[in-house]
C-alpha cells in the first residue's frame, strides 16, 4: 500500500504499511474522515513524520492523542496553531520551561521544535472532532509503537521524555542503555503539580544531547 510520508520513515516502518492491521485502520480513518469531522486535517496526519526525519530525531515528547477541537491539532502533540488559546497542559509545559531555563515562550505553534529534531509524536494520529479517545485501539498505537521501537534499535543518544503514565508505560519500547529517558506526571492541571512542576525536562534534554556531541535545542 502506499502511505504519503517522508521517505526516512517510510523507509523504516515498511513492514507495517505490509501489516494486515494497517489496511483496517486506513479503511478506518478514511470512512471517518469521510463520515464527519476530524482532527487533525487529513494533510497534517503524519506531520510530526514529515517535518523531523528519522535520521533528525534528537528529542522525543510523546502524547496520547490529538486534540479533538476543530482548529487546535496540527499534528504534533501539544502544540496548537498560534493565535488559539493554548490548551491547560501547554500552559503548563511553557511555565516549566521558563522555570528551569528562564525562557519566556509564547509562539505556541512548536512547528520549530519539530524543524530541530523534536519528534513531537501522538500515540494515536487521529481523532473524531469533539469526541477525545474516539480512534484508539484501531491500529495507530502499533503503528507508533513500531516508530518508538525502531528508533531506540536503530539510533543512539536519543531524549525520550514521557509525561504521565500512558506515555511512560511506553518505557517499556526504549534502551534506556543507549537513550535518556525522562518520566514525570502529565502537565495537566490535574497533575502537574505532583511532580512535572521541577522535572526540568529542557535543561536536562539539552545537557544530554551537548555531552553526545548534539546541538542543543532553541526551546524558545
Amino acid at each position: 500500500m502506499s502511505v504519503r510520508i517522508e521517505a526516512s520513515w517510510k523507509q523504516q516502518l515498511q513492514q507495517e504499511f505490509e501489516q494486515p492491521y494497517w489496511e483496517a485502520l486506513t479503511s478506518f480513518v478514511r470512512a471517518e474522515y469521510a463520515a464527519g469531522q476530524c482532527c487533525p486535517a487529513g494533510k497534517n496526519i503524519f506531520r510530526a513524520f514529515d517535518l523531523t526525519p528519522f535520521d533528525q530525531v534528537k528529542v522525543v515528547i510523546l502524547g496520547q492523542d490529538p486534540y479533538h477541537t476543530p482548529g487546535a491539532a496540527m499534528g504534533f502533540c501539544f502544540s496548537v496553531p498560534d493565535g488559539n488559546r493554548p490548551q491547560p497542559s501547554l500552559q503548563n509545559i511553557f511555565q516549566e520551561l521558563h522555570n528551569d531555563l528562564g525562557l519566556a515562550r509564547r509562539q505556541t505553534d512548536l512547528t520549530d521544535w519539530a524543524r530541530q529534531g523534536v519528534f513531537l509524536l501522538n500515540s494515536v494520529l487521529t481523532v473524531r472532532a469533539r469526541e477525545a479517545g474516539s480512534h484508539a485501539n484501531q491500529g495507530w498505537e502499533t503503528f507508533t509503537d513500531s516508530a518508538i521501537r525502531q528508533l531506540s534499535q536503530q539510533r543512539e543518544h536519543i531524549v525520550f521524555i514521557l509525561w504521565g503514565s500512558y506515555a511512560i508505560a511506553k518505557r517499556a519500547l526504549i534502551d534506556s542503555r543507549k537513550h535518556l529517558v525522562i518520566t514525570a506526571p502529565h502537565p495537566s492541571p490535574f497533575s502537574a503539580h505532583k511532580g512535572f512542576f521541577g522535572s526540568k525536562p529542557f535543561s536536562r534534554a539539552n545537557d544530554y544531547l551537548s555531552a553526545n556531541g548534539q546541538t542543543p535545542i532553541q526551546w524558545a
